[in-house]
Parts: structure tokens; C-alpha cells; sequence
């Protein structure tokens, strides 16, 4: 499987227009030349292949289930492809639904793709939390509507992805105004919109407003959303499309705790930094497992690390680091998101500071 990124698309609520805002985006960014797909997670309101006119039923062989590809190309897997009657409801139970989620994610075969959208269920339920935990979602997209009661859920929403330290690019309020034909004006059907004071309060960025537009639920009542030629998307696949362009980078930074230990092999623990754009959109702390000789350049390698900073490092350490096209940053000290940070801005550079001493050389080099 190779799916370069994944990018969640969630709603506190049911009804705001999720499942459109999803189908609009993997098309908007299929036309622009992207190969996308569509894991639709939200099983028992799956609405994707109906959108995209898809009446077919998934195949499979012995090496699993092939996705769907739409008219235009887009790859799509929905529970819907594979019951045998489209309206038979999914009466299951959480785990269920969640396990099926998961083998969307591992059993199914996705060809190249680069970019993944996940239609999520709305809330922030069993299935939303499955996703964030077992697919490598590189960043969400919060879809809301004007109402009161809305705001509020969007809040819980956006606070569950950043307790599971997922990066929100940002958010789209739907069904926002509607253009009267008539008089061109605009009315706010659902009263005044609330989006920018929520995305104020989670320093969020507002992508984009859209209209209440009859002919975007025509075009997927038909199953034509990929012929629809109005998708007001711009600014937000313009920021999608960025994401490509840079790889992520992940910095390891030797550390005590929070602060970066000035011996390599003497750190307690490991601040992993997850890096797009220059920015750090994930952190976590990983535990020192152990100073078995060569074992820690391996150990970070296997984790996907492209940058180690350190105060001092041995000679060997730093030769295995650069033989898996690591690249080692030493002398540095201070807190280590910061040291990071600095990193990332082009403001820190290596002192070359190697341990010589011979009461630090298995830990030092060893590790």
C-alpha cells in the first residue's frame, strides 16, 4: 500500500454535509491531477458511492478486497460495496463497526495514492477514535454549519483531535448563506455564522464558506458529483496541495525530560518532533530502551527519524546515524521543542561535539 497522505474529514454532528464536502475535495484534487481515494468510515450512514454513481460490488482475491474506482478515476471503499442490498441497514456493535474501519485501512488493496480523504462518522465516537489511533492521519478537516448548537459540538470535535495530537488544517462551514437567483442577495438561512470566534478560540484557520447549493444535492442524488462544476473549493485544496510538497520530517532530540541531555547515550528519553512545512504538528516522549551497543541508531531509524540533536554524541553512534542517511545535529542544549524549533528555522547548527571520554564510550557510542 502506498498512500502518501491521509486526511480526515469530520463533523460534530450529523447533517452539516460532511460526505459532499468529502466527495468535492477528492474530486477537486483528482482534477488537478492527484490520484485520490475515499475510505468511507462512516458505516451506517454510508452516502459516498451513491454520490459518485458507483452501483457495482467490491472483488476480492486471496491478497484482499479491491476498492471501487469511480468514473474519473478516484478509488473508493465503502460498506456499501460490499453489502448485498444497498438499503439493508448496518445494526452492529461498536467494535464491529470499528474493526471493519481498520480493515478498510489494511485489507483492502489501494494502488498508488496521494491523497486519502476518510468520510468519518459524525461525533466523536468509537470510530473516529479507531481511526485516529490505527491509520496515519496526517491532518483533519472540521466541517460545520452556522447554527448555535452546532459551535459547541465542532468544540468537542476539535478538542479530541488535539488530545490525540492530530493536526487540524482547518475548518469549512457549510450551507453558510444562500444567493437568492433572483435578487443575488444573501440570506442566512441558519442564522449568523459562528465559525470565526470558534476558530479563534482553537487557533484555527477558516478555509472556506460555502453556500447552500440545490445543484450540489442534485448531482449526488443523480451520482454525479464528479461532473459537478461549481465545487467552491480553491483555498482549500490549494492548502491540501501544499502538503505534498514537503515530506514530513521527524526530529528526534536526546533528552532529560523536557531539556536536551548533553551526553547522547546518558538520555533519559527521546522527544520525537513530527514536522510539515517547518512546522511541528505532533510531539511525543519516548522512553531510553536500553544502551546495548548500535542499538539506538537502529532503534530511531526504525521509527522513522530523519534529524537526531544531541549535546555530544560518539564517533561510532554518529558513523551508523549517516549510514542510514540520518543527519546528526550535536552541541545543542536547552529545551528541546525548542531546540527543535530552531532546527526548523535553519538557526541551529552542528558544533560537531563528539565524546572522546572513555567513561562515556559505551553509552555514547554504544547507543
Amino acid at each position: 500500500m502506498k498512500v502518501k497522505k491521509v486526511i480526515g474529514v469530520v463533523s460534530g454532528k450529523g447533517g452539516v454535509g460532511k460526505s459532499v464536502i468529502t466527495s468535492m475535495l477528492a474530486v477537486a484534487m483528482n482534477r488537478m491531477g492527484y490520484r485520490t481515494a475515499i475510505l468511507d468510515a462512516d458505516i451506517t450512514g454510508p452516502s459516498i458511492p451513491k454520490a459518485f454513481g458507483i452501483k457495482g460490488k467490491a472483488t476480492g482475491s486471496e491478497f484482499g478486497i479491491f476498492p471501487i474506482r469511480s468514473r474519473m478515476g478516484i478509488d473508493i471503499m465503502s460498506i456499501n460495496l460490499l453489502l448485498e442490498n444497498d438499503t439493508e441497514p448496518v445494526v452492529w456493535r461498536g467494535p464491529i463497526i470499528s474493526n471493519t474501519v481498520k480493515q478498510f485501512w489494511t485489507d483492502v488493496i489501494w494502488s498508488e495514492v496521494d491523497f486519502m480523504f476518510i468520510d468519518m462518522p459524525p461525533g466523536t465516537g468509537d470510530v473516529p477514535l479507531t481511526v485516529f489511533q490505527s491509520i496515519p492521519v496526517d491532518g483533519i478537516i472540521v466541517v460545520t454549519s452556522p447554527q448555535e448548537l452546532v459551535s459547541m459540538i465542532v468544540s468537542k470535535a476539535v478538542k479530541m483531535a488535539e488530545r490525540m495530537n492530530i493536526p487540524i488544517i482547518g475548518v469549512v462551514e457549510n450551507m453558510s448563506y444562500f444567493k437568492c437567483p433572483d435578487n443575488d442577495k444573501d440570506y442566512k438561512i441558519f442564522g449568523d455564522s459562528h465559525i470565526e470566534e470558534i476558530a479563534e478560540a482553537h487557533n484555527l484557520k477558516v478555509l472556506a464558506k460555502l453556500p447552500i447549493d440545490p445543484n450540489i444535492s442534485a448531482a449526488c442524488d443523480k451520482g454525479t458529483i464528479e461532473l459537478y462544476e461549481g465545487i467552491q473549493l480553491d483555498s482549500v485544496v490549494e492548502i491540501i496541495a501544499q502538503m505534498e510538497e514537503k515530506e514530513m520530517i521527524k526530529i528526534a532530540v536526546a533528552s532529560e525530560n523536557e531539556m536536551v541531555t548533553e551526553h547522547f547515550g546518558h538520555c533519559v528519553n527521546f522527544n520525537i518532533f513530527e514536522t510539515q512545512n517547518n512546522q511541528i504538528v505532533k510531539s511525543e516522549s519516548i522512553a531510553n530502551p536500553g544502551h546495548k551497543p548500535g542499538f539506538l541508531p537502529n532503534f530511531l531509524n526504525d521509527l522513522g527519524v530523519n534529524v537526531i540533536i544531541s549535546g555530544g554524541m560518539g564517533s561510532g553512534a554518529i558513523e551508523i546515524f549517516n549510514e542510514k542517511g540520518i543527519e546528526v545535529v550535536v552541541g545543542a542544549s536547552g529545551e528541546a521543542k525548542a531546540v527543535a524549533a530552531a532546527y526548523l528555522q535553519g538557526a541551529l547548527k552542528s558544533t560537531g561535539s563528539v565524546c572522546h571520554e572513555h567513561q562515556h564510550q559505551d553509552q555514547c557510542i554504544g547507543n
